[in-house]
């Protein structure tokens, strides 16, 4: 009943079908022509039973424990299926297979490229869409090229010689009060797909992959996984989580038998074994520990996907040690081609990926000058298509410019991991020892880390040290950026202004400082992004709290605290510069004060409500910074305004997520400036001012709440969105307004719910509260909201709080009244307890009601909605004119 009652907030309409827990979810992808020609072009298996939602599910291509009746049993259904259903193009079928026979149901038909499509072009190296676009126009599978290998034609069936494993990315750390459990809805936010000879190989690739701190499947820290008691153990096996898997290797080495956690997971005994034989190999290694591995355990170990980090843990050194060892035996990563064809036949791709499970390299390196570029890895809270979009045009300018381009990246769902993007694209791991393997191998004239986040810019310093040779902005440049301790010294030397800050290592000290600057203040860890890990404490009490929760703090880990500036502006620069020079540049605004992590909060350019000195002042900043810091290449600047007073709050010396929209508001591509300084080309300085656009640019931001059961929808200093539009408008107005509306909002408002916070929020909301009554609309307030608007002239229908008592409930109200738009202020920063208001931000996302909580961009929303109520929007003819 509760699950209805969700989902018809949603849809007029629900399915209800059998429950089938426990048997496995096969995939299918299939391609038809007009001429009836149809081929399956790859099957995918899911590690996990039925009843986790198949986005949610680890995926292995081709299948691995399926029979060779059970294969060929479906793919004939699946032909039947699309060939009945008259398909043309590319189609996805998912079934259910019972385990104990060969039962089976058709759970869904996709005659539409999905999720799944982009995994199996990937995993196969067979352009779907492209040749699901061509059958669209009537050419037939036996007129298209197979256009990766050039040697076949498209009504080939892919035939693999590897393995290939996606994992998705949850980012579920990032919300207070969320529910870790997985299920029939999907919650994470990205994916990885890492390719191997063997399932071992490619599942401990994978789990580097997704970023979270794990060396692999096992050698992790004690909090991946690692349950006191059994009986916690046997929780986490049959509750699944975001990170279940982990725990698989902790039951085996807790003495249970395969047959048990088979009996507690459903997931199949063969994939089991193969997770035995991983801690069997672990077990293997440490015996050597503080010794030296011979050369065939070392071996094994690479072919079961040990990383050289993970291998340096158990034998108590560094990784260093281990790549000098493994080099010493001539042990390498070999170089193999995906060609679709499993070597069947010759094909020369350029679509590659490295294995210990060979013998030698399927290409031959040397040839023009190259150039590598390192991508955004997968899609997270923080790090998402912008990255991808800078990464492609890098290396479209890359090869603008003479050189050949490689690429090293392993997200399924990018543009820049297609195979016809880049000359040479690897789908590989983003870290020091698999870039470095590569740099060797491709001897490339240097290294591009600006493009792909804050993933690629960690390793400038290390792959310096290394050897690699860097281009663009010197890496200690980026480590004296990123590092704020020597950023603030930077800033100290130049006498430009930050906010108060204390690198502190004690609960004591920490709370000294706080003290000192006055509450509220801002907790953050160094190197991090989408802003991990931090907090505002608005008290002792809630320093203590987030301290001992979110930090390991010791010398080791110090944290940074700093004055926390309540109302000023967050304003943001994004910039190229060559030899320290700014060549190009944009200023934007957030619409909502500092406070709201950037990522989140709404973009406006040109700005609208700063000052032009304090404009003039930020661009003088920011040629001083660049200068100092010797930039060549893109970076990107925070600063706070208060009145006219500036206050940096950080550097970064790479390509940040707002590049794309700037770029695409002044119509002028900010990476390909980027690219051809970082290759010494030089970058045209070709400022245009704010001041000769002729339409504004909002970027607003999308969350996903409603599928994130349990969490807090409120915005504060770490990043919670999942995606952006950005939209133009003549003027703010109307570009807040489609972009709002595309990210979900109403624009007609006939019923509103305003709880508008404390004293100071509920002033400056009483303008907004005026115009919504002069439009008609109908108001319904809490009781202080309710309060403070009578006596200002205001009528509301009062509706009362879920612990009063009271006629009308708020709850009710958000369930029954259909609201157009739910606005809640909470009152405070960061608490944690089931107050009121969470009970009502709660309610509101999970009956699909639209949800403010900052009171600026709420204000704005309604102003917009006042001076425009009918929202003409012109068409994009009316534009270009």
């Amino acid at each position: 009943r509760d699950l209805a009652e969700k989902a018809f907030a949603h849809t007029p309409q629900l399915l209800v079908e059998e429950y089938l827990k426990g048997w496995k979810e096969v995939e299918y992808e299939v391609v038809r022509d007009k001429e009836d020609n149809c081929i399956t072009v790859c099957n995918m298996e899911n590690f996990d039973p039925l009843g986790i939602h198949t986005g949610e599910s680890i995926v292995i291509a081709p299948s691995q424990t399926l029979t060779n009746r059970e294969y060929h049993m479906l793919r004939e259904v699946a032909l039947k299926t699309v060939r009945h259903l008259g398909v043309i193009g590319e189609c996805n079928i998912q079934y259910a297979l019972n385990p104990h026979s060969e039962e089976y149901r058709v759970i869904e038909v996709n005659a539409r490229l999905s999720r799944s499509s982009a995994l199996a072009s990937k995993a196969t190296g067979y352009p779907l869409a492209f040749v699901a676009a061509k059958l669209g126009l009537g050419y037939s599978l036996t007129e298209l090229k197979n256009s990766i290998t050039h040697s076949t034609i498209a009504c080939f069936e892919p035939a693999l010689d590897y393995v290939v494993v996606k994992i998705p990315r949850w980012d579920l750390k990032k919300f207070k009060q969320v529910s870790k459990k997985i299920g029939t809805s999907m919650k994470s936010v990205g994916e990885v797909m890492a390719i191997g000879k063997t399932f071992q190989e490619a599942l401990q690739k994978a789990l580097r992959m997704i970023d979270i701190g794990a060396q692999g499947l096992v050698t992790n820290r004690d909090e991946l996984g690692k349950k006191a008691t059994t009986k916690e153990l046997i929780n986490e096996l049959c509750n699944p989580t975001d990170e279940r898997v982990f725990s698989i290797p902790w039951a085996i080495k807790q003495g249970m038998s395969i047959d048990e956690i088979h009996e507690h997971t459903r997931i199949d005994r063969w994939f089991l074994h193969k997770i035995n034989n991983i801690v069997r190999v672990e077990d293997l290694i440490h015996q050597y520990h503080n010794g030296n591995l011979p050369r065939h355990v070392l071996l094994e170990a690479k072919q079961c996907g040990f990383g050289d980090p993970q291998i340096a843990q158990l034998l108590g050194t560094d990784e260093r040690n281990i790549r000098r060892m493994r080099q010493a035996y001539g042990l390498n990563p070999y170089v193999k081609q995906i060609d679709t064809l499993a070597g069947e036949y010759p094909a020369q791709t350029n679509y590659l990926y490295f294995t210990y499970n060979a013998c030698e390299d399927d290409i031959e390196f040397g040839g023009t000058p190259s150039v590598l570029t390192l991508g955004s890895g997968t899609y997270r809270i923080g790090s998402s298509v912008e990255f991808d979009w800078c990464c492609v045009n890098a290396v479209k300018t890359v090869k603008e410019q003479g050189y050949r381009s490689i690429l090293i990246n392993y997200n399924p769902e990018t543009v820049s991991t297609d195979y016809d993007e880049v000359d040479r694209l690897y789908f590989d791991e983003i870290r020091l020892e698999t870039v470095m393997d590569l740099y060797e191998k491709e001897n490339p004239i240097g290294i591009i880390v600006s493009m792909g986040g804050q993933v690629s810019n960690n390793l400038a310093l290390p792959l310096e040290q290394w050897g690699a040779k860097v281009l663009g902005t010197s890496p200690k440049k980026i480590d004296q950026a990123e590092d704020r301790h020597k950023f603030s010294g930077l800033m100290d030397k130049l006498g430009i202004d930050q906010p108060l800050w204390k690198e502190l290592t004690t609960l004591d000290a920490a709370k000294e400082f706080a003290i000192n600057v006055e509450y509220p203040v801002l907790i953050r860890p160094s190197y991090v992004l989408s802003g991990a890990a931090m907090g505002v404490a608005t008290s002792e009490t809630a320093l203590i709290s987030y301290l001992k929760q979110a930090t390991d703090l010791n010398s080791d880990h110090p944290v940074v605290i700093s004055k926390y500036q309540t109302n000023s502006k967050e304003i943001e620069f994004d910039g190229v510069a060559n030899d320290g020079k700014v060549a190009a540049f944009a200023i934007s605004e957030h619409l909502e004060n500092a406070g709201v992590h950037s990522g989140d909060a709404t973009l406006v350019l040109p700005p609208q409500r700063t000052y032009i000195e304090t404009i003039r002042k930020i661009r003088l900043i920011a040629a001083e910074i660049a200068k100092a810091l010797e930039i060549t290449g893109p970076f990107n600047m925070q600063f706070l305004a208060k009145g006219n007073s500036i206050k940096v709050i950080e550097c970064n010396l790479r390509a940040s997520r707002s590049f794309p929209f700037v770029s695409k508001v002044y119509k002028k591509n900010f990476i390909k400036l980027a690219t051809e300084a970082i290759l010494g080309k030089g970058a045209t300085k070709t400022q245009r001012s704010f001041m000769e656009l002729d339409y504004v640019g909002v970027k607003a931001s999308h969350f996903s709440f409603t599928r994130l059961l349990g969490a807090d929808p409120t915005l504060g200093v770490e990043m919670a969105s999942t995606g952006e539009v950005g939209c133009l408008g003549d003027d703010f107005h109307e570009a807040l307004l489609k972009s709002m509306r595309s990210v979900g909002f109403r624009t007609k408002l006939h019923k509103v719910l305003i709880s508008s916070g404390g004293e100071e929020e509920k002033l400056a909301f009483l303008e907004p509260a005026k115009a919504l009554q002069a439009l008609g609309v109908e108001v319904f307030a809490t009781p202080g909201t309710h309060k403070y608007f009578a006596a200002h002239g205001v009528d509301t229908t009062q509706v009362y709080w879920p612990n009063q008592k009271g006629d009308r409930n708020v709850l009710d109200a958000i369930e029954e009244e259909g609201l157009d738009l739910v606005v809640n202020i909470p009152k405070n920063f960061q608490s944690t307890e089931l107050t009121n208001g969470y009970k009502v931000r709660r309610k509101t996302v999970d009956h699909g009601v639209p949800l403010i909580t900052n009171p600026q961009l709420a204000a704005r929303f309604i102003e917009a909605i006042a001076a425009n109520p009918e929202l003409k929007i012109k068409s994009w003819n009316e534009y270009q004119s």
